[in-house]
Order: structure tokens, then sequence, then C-alpha cells
């Protein structure tokens, strides 16, 4: 049983319905909903809302993006790997120069998996058209839709970000500067892509107009993306992880994404038992945080393409070894190396569900902002930056190299109980998703909070050099005996877009409960 009470300052109430989404932008949340009425199901509602996020949240996403999906049919789980893989001219030697991987340009930019997963789940599960789900997108692409205004103090500040970059500056800040919240914004280029995608069920992105164009500016620009390598491209089925916890299982889409680390980290939570802990005390905070250091150094060292890794996953969830390094973890804050891999903030998560049952958990992203900042001239396809995840470190798993996916931080999560689909949700913003995944698990199968309390309450995040940052809510008293227990700590400013964005649909036994973060500017919406 949840508790309905809401001890955390809030701006939102959670949403009550038989057919909800939710996500971090109204327009797009809406355009799920649409989807839904107009008699499509879970993931019809979830394509229609991706699809809208790369035209009304273009810091977050685009048409360059990668996407990971967990889709509960019915009756069963199937897991989506979207990641694309590097442009197989790419080799160790081409970066030997760099000390670490290029953030923008082309020689960050890995081949996006985004459209394809779009196609590949209409294909099999969905109920509309599929060039029906691109109405709402088209349609604020070519009219005009008003910026929201986390999305705005976004753009505004990207724009120094990318100034050296023309194809962006001539998509993005035509005048020279980001858009105001409230401000009017056209995007007639990618009006013409998705129309292009849509009519071609996605072909014209990998193997038609879209990706000559793609291919003809990677080219210009000394960039490695082949045609072949785009025409390669296929989205991956594969077994979502299980990990039990309490009476729950958490599910999450395998390496080369991070949401393993998640499980480890619950893995060994299992053996403390935090039920019995005040919520946001000392004790319980230290332990979910000396387990989540445990969980990111694993994922630091040897998550990657799977193809590339020494360790599998049932190995670094060996039950044996989870108890040994469970029992390691005492009074005093651990000390480990910093970590070397990239993170970044910037994603955007969505989750629908129907009445039939269905329940989709959906996450895509071009890393870094608008990713690499180059915006193929005349389509509005801002290309992500994920080859950034690789690592130059010889002899790593991760190591760049030709056709092979980077280290993705995107991870969509799911809950199952006996079973049965119980919860589809996901805590954007990168190094944090992992981390997100753990507390929303932990609040709501532990303390029992309901979905939008667990995503009000405060936060914690162990940063990429293991300093521990305290989100405002967190006591000064609790701060200082962390601090006192050895760990670094570091009290985060409330403007700062540190501590991610949660999107969650519970399923209850009549319905859903669909909760929303304040920290953006999204909904939850249903009927």
């Amino acid at each position: 049983m949840l508790n309905w009470s809401f001890p955390y300052a809030s701006r939102r109430a959670p949403v009550f319905a038989r057919n909800v989404v939710a996500t971090s932008q109204p327009l797009a949340a809406e355009a799920g909903i649409d989807a839904l009425r107009r008699g499509g199901n879970a993931v019809d509602a979830a394509l229609a809302t991706a699809i809208t996020l790369t035209v009304v949240e273009p810091t977050m996403n685009g048409l360059g993006s990668d996407a990971f999906a967990i889709v509960w049919d019915g009756e069963a789980l199937h897991g989506v790997n979207g990641s694309g893989r590097s442009p197989r001219a790419w080799n160790a030697e081409r970066f030997a120069h760099l000390s670490e991987m290029p953030v923008h340009g082309w020689d960050a930019v890995t081949v996006p998996g985004a459209v394809d997963v779009w196609s590949t789940l209409s294909e099999r599960f969905g109920a509309l058209p599929f060039d029906a789900l691109f109405e709402a997108a088209i349609h604020y692409a070519r009219e005009g839709f008003q910026v929201g205004h986390i999305t705005a103090q976004a753009w505004q500040a990207a724009v120094e970000t990318y100034r050296g970059f023309d194809g962006f500056m001539a998509h993005f800040a035509p005048d020279g500067s980001g858009p105001g919240p409230g401000e009017l914004v056209r995007r007639p280029d990618i009006a013409r892509s998705l129309e292009q995608i849509a009519e071609s069920g996605g072909e014209a992105f990998y193997r038609g107009a879209l990706a000559q164009a793609i291919v003809a500016n990677a080219t210009a620009m000394g960039g490695a993306m082949s045609l072949e390598d785009l025409a390669d491209h296929s989205t991956e089925w594969v077994t979502p992880g299980a990990q039990a916890y309490r009476n729950v299982t958490l599910h999450e889409i395998p390496p080369n994404g991070q949401g393993l680390a998640a499980q480890i980290a619950l893995a060994i939570l299992a053996h403390r038992d935090l039920r019995a802990l005040p919520a946001n005390s000392v004790e319980s905070v230290h332990l979910q945080v000396e387990a989540m250091k445990i969980a990111i150094r694993a994922a630091f060292d040897h998550f990657a393409d799977p193809g590339s890794m020494a360790v599998s996953p049932e190995t670094l969830l060996d039950p044996v070894s989870i108890e040994r390094v469970a029992r390691t973890i005492g009074h005093d804050a651990s000390r480990l190396p910093p970590a070397r891999l990239p993170v970044s903030q910037d994603t955007v998560y969505l989750t629908a569900a129907d009445a039939e049952g269905r329940m989709v958990s959906f996450i895509q992203s071009n890393y870094r902002g608008f990713g690499s900042g180059i915006v193929v001239p005349g389509t509005g396809i801002a290309m992500q930056n994920r080859g950034n995840g690789f690592t130059l470190e010889p002899g790593h798993p991760n190591q760049v190299a030709g056709g092979k996916r980077p280290y993705h931080t995107i991870i969509p999560g799911f809950v199952t109980e006996n079973g049965a689909p119980r919860m589809s949700f996901g805590v954007m913003g990168g190094h944090m998703q992992h981390q997100g995944h753990v507390q929303m698990v932990y609040r709501i199968f532990d303390l029992g909070e309901n979905p939008q309390a667990a995503s009000d309450a405060p936060r914690w995040q162990v940063l990429p050099d293991y300093t521990l940052a305290l989100e405002d809510g967190f006591s000064d008293r609790v701060a200082t005996e962390l601090a006192g227990r050895g760990h670094t700590v570091v009290r985060v400013d409330p403007d700062v877009p540190l501590f991610g964005g949660a999107q969650l649909i519970y399923r209850l036994d009549d319905g859903y409960c669909a909760a929303s973060d304040h920290r953006k500017e999204g909904l939850a919406a249903g009927f």
C-alpha cells in the first residue's frame, strides 16, 4: 500500500487515469494522449510523444538522437537497444593525438538510432499508421510552438557553446541568440525531414535523401560517417536484465547502457534493511551512497559494447560477490579513485500506459545538450555526440574503435511484482540516471511513498569524482554528519539542474498513477 501524503515541497499532483502519459514537455505529453484518444495504444502514445519531443525540446534530443525502450505488451517484457555504432573507419590511431574523446564535431558522432527505434516499435506493436504519429510534431515544426521556460534557459545558454557551428546557428539561433520563454519558434527544415521519415517508414534517414545529406556534410567537414554506416544500422531486440529487490524486480537494458549499475547497487542494498531506517536519515543516505559508489566504479571499469566486455553482467551480479562487497560497507565513507568516463545531464524520458495493460518506458537523447553541434544543413537534424562516451585508454573494454557502441548513460527502467508489471519509470539526467533509479525504487518499494512524493523528495548524487552532492531538502545536520563519516559533501544551488527529472507510471488495481518531476517543465496527463 502506498502512502498518499505529500511530505515534500512540490508544484505537481499525481494523475489517476486508465490511459496515461508522462514526460518532460507538456506539448509532447498531449501528443501522446491524442494518439491514445484516436485509438492508439501505449506504444503509439510513446512514439508520438518521442517524435514531438524532437521538435519542442531540442535542447535535449532530436532526429539525430539514440533511444532505448522497455515495453510490456500485455504479456511479456521486451527490450530495445537503439544506440548506434561508431563509423567503421574509426580506430585508435584517428584519436591518438588527443587526451580524451572529442565533445563536438563529426568525430563525436555515432550513427543515430532513434528514428529506427520509432519504426521498429511501430511495426511490431503499433495500432496507428506510422505516419499518423508525426502529425503533432510536423504541426509544431511548421506552424510554430511556444518555447517552455526551462527549455528557453538551456537554449540561450547553449548558443555560446555552439556559436562556432554555422549549421547550428542557422537553424537554432538565426538572429544570434536563443528564444525566450513563450516565444514562438518555427522549424520548417525539420518539418520537411519529419515528413520524409513518416512517408518512408524511416528509410529516408538511413538509406534515402536524408542519409545522403548527412554523409555529404560529414565528408565536407572531415568526418568518417558513410552511407554504409547508416544503411547497416538496425535496432537490437534485447532481453532486459532482471534483479530482485525485496518483493519486486528491477528490469534494465543490459550494457552498453548503465542500467546494470542500478541493479548492482540494489543487489547490495538488499543485504541492508533500509526499511528500518528513517527516510532521509544519515545512515540511510550513507548506505545508499556507498552501494552506489561500488556500482559506479563497476560501470566505469567494465561497461561497454557487450562484445567488448571482459566481465559479464551475470558475473557483476554474482550473489556471493554481492554479499561479500555488501559486508565491506561500514560506518565511514570508502575511498575510490575518480571516475574517468564523461557524463552529461541532457536527456528526455517519457512513459505511457493504456487501459489494455500495455506499458512503455522510453528514453532518447543527444547526450550533451544539442549534441555534437552538427546540424545538417536544410534538414534540422542535430547529430548526437555519443562518441564522446568512448575512452581512449588502451585495452579498456570501452576503448574507441570502428563499428562499436559506446558506453551509454540513458536508461529506461521497469519494475515487475510477482511477474506482473508494476511501474515504468526513468530519471533523465546523465550520471544521475542509475542513481535516480535506485532512489525511486527505494522510496516507493521500501518507504511506500507514492510516485509523485518519491519524485518530489530531495535527491543525492555521487559525482564522477565521488564527491557527494545533496539537493536542497536535506538538513544541515545530515550534511554535517555525512561529512563527519568521510564523505566530501557539497550543497547544490536549487537552480542548478543536477538532479535530473523523473517520470513515473505506477499500475494500480484499476488504472494507473502517473507522476511528473517538478524539476522539469513536464506533464503527467491521462483520461
